[in-house]
Order: C-alpha cells, then sequence, then structure tokens
C-alpha cells in the first residue's frame, strides 16, 4: 500500500467518525486518493458524495450544505489555483460561522518554489482560518468554523490493493456544545434587535429569549418571528421617529450591518448589549456597554406598556401606507412572494436588494427556514449556496438579483434534484447602486457604465440553453401562481420589474409617505 493511499484513507476515516457524512469534490489528478476514498466510503452508504467542476461553486455548495444542516462538510480540490478558488466560500464561513472543511491536496514541500507545475505555497492560503499541513499521522482538529486540510501526496498517487479499510468504522455525530450563560438584568424602555443569522444561535433559542422579554423586536429576517416590529428599517429612516423612540438600551443579537437606519437608531442608545460568540474569535474589536459570547439569563424590570403601543402603532401606520402602493415593482414583488411562500420550505434571501426588501417591506410570519450568506454578504456564489441548502428540504425558494443570477451562472451546469424554484428578480443591472450616494454624484456621467452594468441578456434563453425551465412574470396574480404551482425539480421565475431610476425614486416617495403618516399619528408633524 503507498503512503498516499493511506494518509487519504486514514483522514476520510477520521472525517466520518468525527460526524461528517458529506462531501464534495472537484474532479483532478492530486486529489485522486481522496476521491477515491470517499467515493470507496460512499458505496459502502457511509457518506453523501457530491461532484462540482468548479472549484469556486464547490466551496459555496458545501457551504450550502452546512447552513441547512449545521455540520461539519468537507470541499477537496487539487492544487494549485484549485484552492485559491475556494476562499471566497471560506470567508463567507469564517465571517458567519459555518463549519466548512476546505481539502487542499498538494505536492510534497520539497517542490515548493521549485518551479514545480502546479505547485505555490498553500499553507495559511486562508488567513486566519486554522490550517494544518498533513504529511503523516492525522493532527489536525474540527472548530466550530471552517478549518483548511492542506494534504501533501507524494507518487504514487494511486492504491495498488484493496483493503477493507473501513472495517469497524464508528460513524460520528459531532460534538455538542456546552453552554455557560450569564445574568444581564435592564430596565427602561428597550428594544431587541436581531442579525439575520442571529449570531449563530438557533432559532428556537432566541424565540424563547425573545419571548420572555416582553420587549420590541427589530429582525432582520421578519420571516422568522411573526411577533416582531413591522417595516422598522423604514419608519426609522426619519430622524424625528428615532428621537422619539429613544431606548435607555438596545439587546443586540449577531450582527447588524445593512440597515442604517437602525445602525443609527442602536447608536443613539443609552446602553448597548451585544450578544455574538463571534466576538471572542473574529469580531473582536467589537464595542458595546457589555458583551455576551452566550445568551445570557435576561431579567427585565416591566417596560413601560405605552412604549410597547407606540411602536405597535408606528408599525400599523407603516404597513398601512406600504399596502396603499399599489405600483408594481420589485418590492411589491418580494413581498408577495414572501408572503406566498408555504410553511415547512426553506427560502434563500440573496444579497443586495433582496435582503433589504425583505426586511423593509415584507410582512412578519414564520414557518419558513430563511437563509442567506451575510457573512460578507457577497453576491458571488449565491446559486450554489442555494444548491447545497436545497438537499435538506422537499421544497425551497430562492430570491435574488439578475447580477447575483448572472455572477454564478456556470453552477446550472450541475444542477441540484431538489424541488427548486428560484426568482430572479430583473431590473437589468445592479439595482442596489441606484439607492445608495453613487446615483447622486454631481457632474458624474458614468453612472450607468461603472454602477449600473446592464448587461441586457434575456435570461429565459440563458437558462433554456443550460435545458432547464424558466418562465417569466409581472404581476402578483403571476406570482402567487408560480408558487401555489408545486412543479417538481428545479425552474426559475423571471421577475421582470420597472427599471432601477423608477425603483429608487419610488422608494424615496414611500418612505415620504410613511414618514408623514408616523409623524401625522404620533403629532409629531
Amino acid at each position: 500500500m503507498s503512503s498516499t493511499t493511506d494518509l487519504a484513507r486514514q483522514v476520510i476515516r477520521k472525517l466520518i467518525e468525527s460526524g461528517v457524512s458529506d462531501f464534495v469534490i472537484s474532479p483532478g489528478s492530486r486529489n485522486a486518493p481522496l476521491s477515491i476514498a470517499v467515493h470507496e466510503a460512499k458505496t459502502r452508504g457511509l457518506v453523501e458524495l457530491h461532484v462540482k467542476l468548479d472549484e469556486r461553486g464547490a466551496g459555496f455548495y458545501a457551504l450550502g450544505i452546512a447552513k441547512a444542516s449545521n455540520k461539519h462538510v468537507a470541499v477537496i480540490c487539487t492544487s494549485g489555483t484549485a484552492a485559491a478558488n475556494f476562499h471566497p466560500a471560506i470567508l463567507e464561513a469564517f465571517h458567519a460561522n459555518i463549519k466548512l472543511i476546505a481539502i487542499t491536496a498538494d505536492r510534497p514541500e520539497r517542490l515548493r518554489k521549485t518551479g514545480a507545475n502546479q505547485t505555490t505555497d498553500q499553507v495559511g492560503i486562508f488567513p486566519n482560518v486554522p490550517s494544518f499541513d498533513v504529511v503523516a499521522g492525522l493532527k489536525f482538529e474540527l472548530g466550530d468554523g471552517p478549518v483548511h486540510l492542506n494534504i501533501q501526496f507524494d507518487e504514487p498517487l494511486l492504491p495498488n490493493n484493496k483493503s477493507d479499510w473501513l472495517s469497524g468504522i464508528k460513524v460520528g455525530t459531532g460534538s455538542v456544545q456546552i453552554r455557560h450563560p450569564k445574568n444581564l438584568a435592564v430596565s427602561g424602555n428597550g428594544v431587541i434587535v436581531l442579525g439575520h443569522d442571529l449570531g449563530t444561535f438557533s432559532k428556537a433559542d432566541i424565540k424563547s429569549f425573545i419571548e420572555l422579554s416582553g420587549l420590541p423586536v427589530i429582525a432582520e429576517d421578519p420571516l422568522s418571528f411573526k411577533n416582531a416590529i413591522a417595516h422598522g428599517s423604514a419608519f426609522l429612516v426619519d430622524e424625528a421617529i428615532r428621537n422619539y423612540l429613544k431606548p435607555d438600551y438596545v439587546i443586540v443579537v449577531g450582527r447588524t450591518t445593512l440597515s442604517r437606519s437602525i445602525n443609527s437608531y442602536v447608536e443613539s442608545a443609552d446602553a448597548t448589549y451585544v450578544i455574538d460568540p463571534r466576538i471572542s474569535t473574529i469580531d473582536r474589536k467589537r464595542t458595546a456597554t457589555q458583551i455576551f459570547f452566550e445568551l445570557p439569563k435576561l431579567e427585565v424590570a416591566s417596560p413601560s406598556q405605552a412604549w410597547i403601543s407606540d411602536w405597535n402603532e408606528i408599525s400599523r401606520l407603516a404597513a398601512l401606507e406600504i399596502s396603499r402602493d399599489e405600483i408594481w415593482s420589485e418590492q411589491r414583488a418580494i413581498s408577495t412572494i414572501a408572503a406566498a411562500l408555504p410553511d415547512e420550505a426553506a427560502l434563500f434571501v440573496g444579497s443586495s436588494r433582496p435582503i433589504r426588501d425583505i426586511e423593509t417591506f415584507a410582512r412578519p410570519r414564520e414557518g419558513l427556514s430563511v437563509f442567506s450568506n451575510r457573512g460578507l454578504a457577497g453576491i458571488d456564489g449565491n446559486l450554489s449556496t442555494i444548491f447545497g441548502i436545497s438537499n435538506y428540504f422537499e421544497r425551497s425558494f430562492a430570491i435574488v438579483g439578475d447580477l447575483t443570477f448572472l455572477h454564478d451562472l456556470t453552477a446550472l451546469l450541475s444542477p441540484p434534484a431538489a424541488n427548486l424554484t428560484i426568482f430572479v428578480i430583473d431590473n437589468n443591472g445592479g439595482g442596489i447602486f441606484s439607492t445608495l450616494p453613487q446615483a447622486a454624484v454631481e457632474g458624474f456621467t458614468g453612472f450607468e457604465e461603472v454602477f449600473g452594468t446592464p448587461q441586457n441578456q434575456d435570461l429565459e434563453k440563458l437558462i433554456n440553453g443550460f435545458g432547464l425551465e424558466a418562465g417569466k412574470v409581472k404581476t402578483d396574480s403571476d406570482l402567487r401562481r408560480a408558487i401555489s404551482h408545486e412543479k417538481t425539480g428545479l425552474h426559475f421565475v423571471i421577475v421582470e420589474v420597472p427599471d432601477r431610476v423608477v425603483m429608487a425614486e419610488n422608494l424615496v416617495k414611500t418612505y415620504a409617505r410613511i414618514s408623514s403618516a408616523v409623524r401625522i399619528g404620533l403629532s409629531l408633524a
């Protein structure tokens, strides 16, 4: 038996015994010992094997499985640039604390810096992520976030016998993290703000935490918390309303980095309490009045009922104004989708405008498993992430922008077998930039070229070119029919919406109407 084959088998065996059951592989020569070993484990029914051509997509596909399962998932590639293509997914996993295992095959160390083919220094190629340069033995550990195993394989790469190396293997179930909660006693008028990934805590734990508090809750993901305050990021745009609702304290669970209005509101509090285990390892410079790495035992002195009533009334007034807007827009489309999706389904929300529109315009509900790449909020690899997530649900949905879709187009080379509907919001370009300061730089004439970036692609023809089904909609009723029609397999719904300038102008008008209605309702006008 070659030492290379023996090393590969030892690594795969240890991973299986550590509870790893999903392996994603991109084809290559140097990683052949690992690929063969994983396939042998698959034939014994010990693991699930997923093969993806593109290493960048493979990384995000594995990330999606890890998100949905909350288990370690391994993604394997050959040496050289293949390893570098894992970096975007590793960055997302690092900042979101996702259990992604990047396994990069490597040439022996003696070949580094000699001009040898497909050889570079892969050790530490992913900064801040624990990295193990495996030569012999199994000196590596799995943590609660991503890890990098760089494995040196020398020739010969292929096995020369068929020993039963999986005999007697004990499949692991993974470790359970022990919690050590502290106490937090607060008084006065306060608010809980929930970041999209809930600081890596479970939805069940967060629900118990907020229900016991009795406090108003602003959720970046309102589709998971039916009693959250609706449209907070819309009415808090108004400084007068923020001042009226000035809190004595805010309890922040996870990160809040997208809504400027909510960030401004949090900064206005007399005291801020942040709960996020990543502060001990990733966000170590984050500050607050007090920081907790685990959900504390919360003691809330009874908040003013007038305080709670004000939040509910302001939310009601904002919802009323939003409901009066009958103009077809991407915000209306996304709200319609969010309300109509069936319970027990998964929903992936793409970065850029979709996640902002869900937070701002969708009515709070529950019954969905909601995901998004919020570690670094990039648009790359979103389709691959969705495909990975869809393995774990009977029915899945996703909402992405047209540029996000085009960015990961090669994912369509290997579509999932799951029942998955992807809504592509087509405004022919980067709609988010029309709502940002870049759109109003005086004297700047290159906005469309460098920010708007219209692609002028027929998305339906692109999708059909991969042998996949796509349809177009541009009304509420069309959208509801697309959702209610339970098609099997993968299909796309292209949501045609007004151009980006019209969308940005309508948003400004909507915010103005909300502000006016709330000010009048509170006698602030």
